[in-house]
């Protein structure tokens, strides 16, 4: 019992340690800053840049410079060659964590330590806090809970958390190397924190970290259906993974059934570990196996199928931002009435925000930074900021704007300082002195070909808008990329689809011309005009070819919850360019112009 207790989650005593950081954002930026740089200003890094022991604000942006991770490579190559495990940070780095690699085409090296993990666990925390949010009055013996969210608290349940560990293996120096999800979910912090939540995952372990993840999906759906009356949350760490995990289901859940009817596990699952753990779990229940199939057969194209196979869920959970955002559509269908809930704002390098406004859509979601765990710089982006092709001065946490845009630069206790994330933020307000920001898009341009300049955003709501023309024929786009084909003169945009049926070559072209006409940049309509770029392309792929493509990234080492389609693939890219070329059927020009 004292044991329980002890585990007790207390969301209004995060909520008051949140609001009490987010009031004196600014002196509390300044401590965090003086933190970092006393446990790390005898580095070799820090110490070439002459600090000499200053750690106040001025003479840290004075002296130490502005980088990206091709600037840190070679000190986290060290350490993970084990030739320098303190250039970077005063205590050693045990661990490295691995980008997905989406982004570049390869993963990334990025220095994971007790720090970063703790940091994690705060933003966990901080925004469950919000979402379960309750206010409990304790007249003697008899407590009285008035929810101020009543649809989101949840209690004495289970989570049907999609995630998965890719493989760990061990760099040349002895360290621990895997992706960051890995390296978060094998830490004894994460169990006990989703255990003090109340939230624990209906999957054992043996499921979460087994070696095939299309094993690992099939008992993680197999385990919901079990605790089907229990599972609280359906969540995963991105939003493709939770739509990859019902599209799946729309093919296996028949065998699914049977599995619970009969007590007995699938010869698809071949992995022992796996199967000893499901044969724990597993007994012949021709009741639950009727119901399931009951609910499904009346469902109208899988409308609605979240909410029917798990009654008592309260909101579906995942980072639904940015390139998620595509997935919102499928995910809604899926869900029916049950509410999407974005997840925090943070990447592989480390944590920004917590989402405390869970009543916003994800497309409206914001993210109040967490003063505490790193020290934040902000670039404004606005064009008059900018002279003469020079950036503007970062500015400090407190001093954004709202309605601009900025480039983050993050400066944390994992090693790494004033490094650009990369990401576009807008600041849509403040939570007390902290801002709350949403995610734009990524800083770096997917299609340049002369002076056009289009990013992700960009992309996404131009396939956005094409693909509306086969809602009438009941069609959608399951997944997209793109790329710049330089090979014909003058080059071109491609596109490629994969698509959820067969529509009419007329409809595809029509598709194809508002593909190139929702392209709005100035400097692309001008080029396409006096063609100085070529029309734009669409290619049809087989189905398949993206889950082709996910293979391809599981097989770098990528866990699957942490897969990011690839917006744009790069001409170093070979494999996945190979996978499209191979995989198209059809080919479109655009006569737009």
């Amino acid at each position: 019992m004292l044991e329980k207790m002890e585990e007790r989650f207390d969301a209004e005593a995060v909520i008051n340690e949140f609001e009490s950081l987010s009031r004196d954002a600014g002196t509390v930026q300044r401590e965090t800053l003086r933190k970092i740089l006393d446990e790390n200003g005898g580095t070799e890094y820090l110490q070439r840049w002459g600090l000499n022991g200053r750690t106040d604000p001025d003479s840290f942006k004075n002296c130490v410079p502005i980088v990206s991770h091709c600037d840190l490579e070679p000190y986290i190559q060290r350490i993970a060659d084990g030739n320098s495990p303190c250039c970077l940070t005063g205590k050693p780095i045990t661990t490295i964590s691995l980008s997905s690699g989406t982004t570049q085409g390869k993963p990334k090296f990025v220095p994971f330590n007790d720090e970063l993990m703790e940091s994690t666990m705060q933003i966990y925390k901080t925004s469950f806090a919000y979402r379960n949010r309750q206010l409990a009055f304790d007249y003697g013996d008899c407590v009285v809970t008035i929810y101020f969210y009543r649809e989101y608290p949840i209690g004495n349940g289970k989570a049907l958390q999609f995630i998965y560990s890719s493989k760990q293996f061990k760099t040349k120096g002895g360290l621990a190397a895997g992706t960051a999800t890995t390296n978060v979910y094998r830490n004894a912090q994460f169990k006990k924190t989703m255990r003090a939540m109340q939230t624990p995952c209906c999957s054992p372990d043996e499921v979460i970290f087994g070696p095939d993840f299309h094993q690992s999906l099939y008992c993680h759906l197999l385990c919901g259906l079990i605790f089907r009356d229990d599972v609280q949350v359906v969540s995963s760490t991105f939003a493709h993974s939770i739509v990859h995990a019902f599209r799946t289901f729309e093919q296996v859940w028949e065998e699914l059934v049977t599995d619970i009817r009969e007590g007995t596990l699938s010869s698809r699952i071949t992995v022992p570990l796996i199967r000893t753990a499901m044969s724990k779990l597993l007994v012949p229940n021709p009741q639950l196996a009727d119901t399931i199939y009951r609910n499904i057969s009346g469902l109208s194209n899988w409308y609605g199928l979240i909410q029917e196979l798990f009654p008592n869920t309260k909101y579906i959970y995942g980072i639904m931002t940015g390139s998620m955002e595509p997935y919102l559509k499928k995910m809604r269908h899926y869900a029916g009435e049950l509410p999407l809930l974005s997840a925090d704002y943070g990447a592989s390098e480390g944590w920004i925000g917590a989402n405390v406004n869970p009543k916003l859509t994800p497309e409206m979601a914001t993210f109040a930074v967490l003063p505490n765990i790193g020290y934040f710089e902000f670039i404004p982006l606005r064009e008059d900021l900018n002279h003469q092709g020079q950036e503007a001065k970062p500015i400090g946490l407190t001093d954004v704007k709202i309605s601009e845009e900025y480039e983050i630069l993050v400066t944390n206790f994992a090693g790494l300082y004033r490094y650009r994330l990369g990401d576009v933020v807008k600041v849509k307000g403040f939570h007390n002195s902290t801002p709350e920001l949403q995610f734009i898009c990524r800083r770096n341009l997917l299609l340049t070909i002369n002076i056009d300049k289009n990013t992700e955003k960009d992309l996404q709501l131009a396939v956005e808008a094409a693909a509306e023309l086969l809602a009438g024929e009941k069609l959608e786009v399951v997944d997209f990329t793109s790329r710049v084909d330089l090979s014909t003169d003058p080059g071109h945009y491609v596109v490629f689809w994969e698509i959820s049926g067969d529509p009419q070559d007329e409809l595809l072209q029509e598709c194809c011309n508002c593909l190139d006409r929702s392209f709005v940049d100035a400097g692309y309509m001008s080029s396409r005009k006096v063609r100085a770029i070529g029309a734009l392309e669409l290619r049809i792929v087989r189905k398949g070819t993206f889950h082709k493509i996910l293979d391809h990234y599981v097989g770098l080492g990528a866990a699957v919850s942490q897969f990011k389609t690839p917006r744009c693939v790069g001409p170093t890219n070979d494999t996945v360019l190979q996978i499209l070329s191979v995989n198209a059927v059809r080919s479109y020009f655009s006569t737009a112009f």
